[in-house]
C-alpha cells in the first residue's frame, strides 16, 4: 500500500455508485421515483422489478436511496464494462491482474465529507425500509463490511446485513463458515471488541469482490477487479481502511458479548425466511459519507430470485470458483452458468468438450466439492446453450436415462436454510450428465436440424450433380443455385420414372449404377 499519495491522478468518481446509476438511466435501464415517497413503498416498488430504482425524495429527510443495481446479469456486465456473455471471462482475468492500494488523506477522501460522531451519529436517521413482512425489523442489506485480521495485517471485505435496533446498535448475521464470524470468534475467546466498518454505496465491481472468498488481502482483490488503482482511507474512529470513494461508512465495532442477542427473521437469498438467531451486536461510533451520498438497498429473497441482487451476485462467484475447480478437473470447458432464480449456486450448467470418455462425470464431481451450495449439476455438450432455459429443458428431456446418466451422492455439507433438508446437518447432490457418447458415430437421429445454407458447388442438372456423388435436398438446390426447389422435385420425379434414382440410409438422394 502507498500512503500520502496526494498527486496519484486517481479518479474518485470514476468508480462511484452514483455515476454507474446514472449510466443506468442513460441506458433505460433505471425507474425513477421523482416524488416525495414513504420507506413503507420501497419494498413494493422493487419487488419482481427488472430495472434499477431511484427514490430522490424519500422519507422525512427526503433522502436519496437506490436498490436492485446488480439485479440482472446485464447490468453487472455493464459495470465491468463487457458483454453478459463475456461477464465470467472478464472477472476470470481481473482476478490475475496485480492490484495497487494506494492510500489517500481524509481531506481528498470524498467518503469523509462528512463527518458524524457522538449522538449525531445515528442509524435511524438512515433511509432504511423493511424489506419484508416478516423481518425483524428495517435492514442496511446493501452493507460491504470492512475488518483486519490482526493475524496477518489484511483487511477482509465480505456482505453483511443489519438489523436496526436503535439509534447506535444493529444485530449482525454472522453466518458459518465466513472470514468474519472466524475473526469476531477469535477477537471474544481473548474478550475483545472487534472493529468493523460497514460501507454503503458501492459500485458493483466492488460487491462481486465482496463475495468472492480467495486467501488475499481483500482490499486489493477489489483493486484486481476495478483493474484499477483503489484509493483507500483510514476510519475516523479505527484503524480500517476502507475505499476513499464511497457514498456511506458506518463505522464502529461488534461488541465481546458473542452471540447473545435475537436477530431476525429475515427473507433469505433461496426465497424463504431465515429464523429468528443469536447473533452478535453491532455498536456504531462514526458515520460519514459523501455530501450528496447516495444510499443503497439490496434486493433479497421474495418469489422472483433471478431479478434480485443477490442471486445475480451469488450465481456469478459460484460461477467463478466452479470455474477455477474445472481448471484442474477436465479439459476444455466452454462455459459455466449457475441460474438466478435457484439463488445463485443450487443449480449449475456446465459445458464442455470432452476430451475423453468420463470427462463430464469429473467436472460433476468437481462442482460438487466446490461449493457447499452447490447442489445439482448439469453438465451438457458445447452444441448446448446454457443460458437457455429452452434449450437446457430440451438436453435433459432428449439426452439422458435416468438409470445411467444420472449422478446421485449423499452425506455433503450444506446450508440449513434449505428446507428440503428438514432438519438434516448433510444433504444430497445430483449430477446430470446430458452429453452425447464420445467416439460414438452420430447418425441423423442425434444430429440437430438448422435451417438450410444452400452451399456447395454448382451443376448444370441434378442428373449431373448426383453423378458427382449422394446429395441431400438442400445440396441439389444449391448445385443449380435454386431459390425455390420445385424444380429439383420435378427433375428427382423424372430420375424416378426412369427407374435410375435411389435413395441412401441417411436420406440423400443418388444415382442407381
Amino acid at each position: 500500500m502507498k500512503t500520502g499519495a496526494r498527486e496519484t491522478g486517481i479518479d474518485l468518481e470514476r468508480f462511484r455508485l452514483r455515476r454507474f446509476v446514472e449510466e443506468l438511466r442513460q441506458a433505460g435501464e433505471l425507474e425513477v421515483h421523482a416524488e416525495t415517497a414513504e420507506l413503507a413503498g420501497v419494498a413494493p416498488a422493487l419487488e419482481g422489478n427488472a430495472n434499477a430504482v431511484l427514490f430522490e425524495r424519500l422519507g422525512r429527510e427526503g433522502a436519496q436511496l437506490v436498490g436492485n443495481v446488480m439485479g440482472s446479469r446485464a447490468r453487472l456486465a455493464r459495470a465491468f464494462g463487457v458483454a453478459p456473455d463475456r461477464l465470467l471471462a472478464e472477472v476470470l482475468r481481473r482476478l490475475r491482474a496485480t492490484p495497487q492500494v494506494v492510500e489517500v488523506p481524509r481531506e481528498s477522501a470524498p467518503a469523509q465529507e462528512i463527518v458524524l460522531t457522538g449522538d449525531k451519529a445515528d442509524l435511524t436517521a438512515l433511509p432504511v425500509n423493511l424489506q419484508h413482512g416478516m423481518d425483524g425489523g428495517p435492514y442496511i442489506s446493501a452493507s460491504i463490511d470492512f475488518v483486519l485480521d490482526p493475524s496477518s495485517g489484511w483487511t477482509n471485505v465480505g456482505v453483511r446485513r443489519l438489523m436496526l435496533r436503535g439509534r447506535r446498535e444493529a444485530g449482525v448475521d454472522l453466518n458459518s463458515p465466513s472470514d468474519l464470524r472466524a475473526l469476531y470468534e477469535a477477537a471474544t475467546r481473548q474478550g475483545q471488541r472487534l472493529p468493523v466498518a460497514f460501507v454503503v454505496g458501492s459500485h458493483p465491481v466492488d460487491y462481486v469482490a465482496a463475495v468472492m472468498r480467495l486467501p488475499v488481502d481483500e482490499l486489493g482483490l477489489v483493486a484486481s477487479l476495478r483493474d484499477a488503482p483503489l484509493a483507500v482511507v483510514k476510519c475516523v474512529s479505527c484503524d480500517i481502511r476502507v475505499p476513499a470513494d464511497a457514498e456511506w461508512v458506518l463505522e464502529g465495532y461488534l461488541d465481546e458479548r458473542g452471540h447473545v442477542e435475537a436477530e431476525g427473521p429475515y427473507g433469505e437469498f433461496l426465497g424463504y425466511y431465515g429464523g429468528v438467531k443469536q447473533n452478535p451486536v453491532f455498536h456504531l461510533t462514526a458515520v460519514t459519507r459523501r455530501r450528496d451520498a447516495l444510499f443503497q438497498t439490496a434486493t433479497i429473497g421474495g418469489r422472483n430470485l433471478a431479478r434480485t441482487d443477490t442471486a445475480q451476485l451469488n450465481a456469478l462467484r459460484t460461477e467463478v470458483m466452479v470455474w477455477r475447480a474445472l481448471e484442474t478437473a477436465v479439459r476444455e470447458t466452454k462455459a459455466v452458468y449457475a441460474t438466478p432464480s435457484s439463488g445463485g449456486m443450487y443449480n449449475l450448467r456446465i459445458a464442455l468438450r470432452q476430451r475423453v470418455p468420463g470427462e463430464a462425470r469429473n467436472a460433476i464431481a468437481a462442482a460438487f466439492g466446490s461449493l457447499a451450495n452447490v447442489k445439482h449439476v448439469f453438465v451438457v455438450d458445447p452444441d448446448v446453450d446454457i443460458f437457455s432455459d429452452e434449450q437446457m429443458d430440451w438436453a435433459l428431456a432428449t439426452r439422458l436415462q435416468a438409470d445411467r446418466d444420472l449422478v446421485v451422492q449423499s452425506g455433503f455439507r450444506t446450508l440449513p436454510l434449505d428446507p428440503s433438508l428438514r432438519g438434516a446437518r448433510t444433504g444430497a447432490k445430483a449430477g446430470f450428465d446430458l452429453t452425447l457418447p464420445m467416439g460414438e458415430a452420430r447418425g441423423i437421429e442425434s444430429t440437430i436440424p438448422e435451417p438450410p445454407r444452400f452451399e456447395g458447388a454448382r451443376f448444370a442438372s441434378v442428373e449431373a450433380a448426383l453423378a458427382a456423388g449422394p446429395k441431400t435436398f438442400e445440396a441439389l438446390m444449391a448445385a443449380l443455385a435454386s431459390r425455390d426447389g420445385r424444380e429439383v422435385v420435378l427433375a428427382l420425379e423424372a430420375l424416378r420414372s426412369d427407374g435410375r434414382l435411389a435413395r441412401e440410409k441417411d436420406g440423400r438422394y443418388a444415382l442407381r449404377s
